[in-house]
């Protein structure tokens, strides 16, 4: 790549990866539409470059949201076998589907999310003393209010054919499948937004190393194009998670869907060809 395209990636890696780290998604959202309709980058390449980003974008911010307490670490334990299943499957898809057909695909995916993250409230339970908490139920104290927060997980199976669904639109798509797992712990399992952000950020980069793997072996990650959004992409997820330790929980779900809609309108104009792009 020559200087300026190099800085460009950089400069939307690191972006990415301060909006994935912040919503759990990884920054595919930001990395694949930028690379291909910005730069001209055929689609399957930055799926490729995406996937080793969401990698690097789960390292930089896991640790952090860890620290925190804010990573349901035994509900990710648990959705993240279904998740890896359905990336491999998904990076198998991506082998062999036609570039409009991902564009259109990952366009559906990202309204039905911002659907579900308007539609649907959140419901939270705030408490006044430390619970003990079993299982899956966790705690965890709000740093924006000094609340200590309460939830208790539901719909366990319902979780787990969505964290399938995740992992193929991972492994497909190159997004780290946040775009499907946060909504469906926030909406459909009862996990706080702040709380499903973090876990979904925890989940991620072992979900895209399973399709990297099988990119990697069909020789669809570029290396030096990955590697540069890679650097890009950790920096920014060291950002993210400072940028949302004081914004409240509904905020949060605003710009996660407004987020959501305004990419899923850039892939729909890729995939009718009027972009101009790759």
């Amino acid at each position: 790549m020559d200087l300026l395209l190099t800085v460009g990636v950089l400069l939307a890696a690191a972006f990415a990866g301060i909006i994935g780290s912040m919503f759990g998604l990884g920054g595919g959202i930001i990395i694949i539409p930028v690379l291909t309709l910005g730069l001209g980058i055929d689609m399957k390449d930055a799926i490729g470059a995406s996937l080793i980003g969401v990698i690097a974008s789960s390292t930089g911010a896991a640790s952090r949201y860890v620290s925190e307490g804010l990573v349901n670490i035994r509900l990710g334990m648990i959705l993240e076998p279904a998740t890896t299943l359905g990336s491999i499957v998904g990076a198998f898809l991506a082998i062999y589907l036609e570039q409009n057909v991902l564009a259109l695909v990952f366009a559906a995916v990202l309204v039905y999310s911002a659907f579900y993250m308007y539609r649907r409230p959140e419901v939270t339970v705030h408490a006044r003393r430390e619970s003990f908490c079993q299982y899956l139920d966790a705690c965890y104290v709000d740093q924006r209010t000094g609340d200590m927060v309460e939830y208790r997980v539901r719909n366990l199976r319902r979780g787990l054919l969505a964290s399938f669904a995740a992992g193929n639109m991972s492994g497909m798509l190159g997004v780290g499948g946040g775009i499907v797992k946060v909504p469906a712990m926030n909406v459909w399992m009862g996990v706080p937004m702040r709380a499903a952000t973090a876990t979904s950020n925890f989940m991620i980069g072992v979900t895209a190393v399973a399709g990297a793997a099988v990119l990697y072996v069909n020789g669809l990650i570029p290396p030096v194009l990955a590697a540069t959004v890679a650097l890009g992409v950790f920096a920014g997820a060291n950002i993210g998670p400072r940028l949302i330790r004081h914004t409240a929980g509904r905020t949060m779900r605003r710009y996660f869907a407004l987020v959501l809609i305004a990419i899923s309108a850039l892939m729909v104009l890729e995939a009718l060809g009027l972009t101009g792009g790759a």
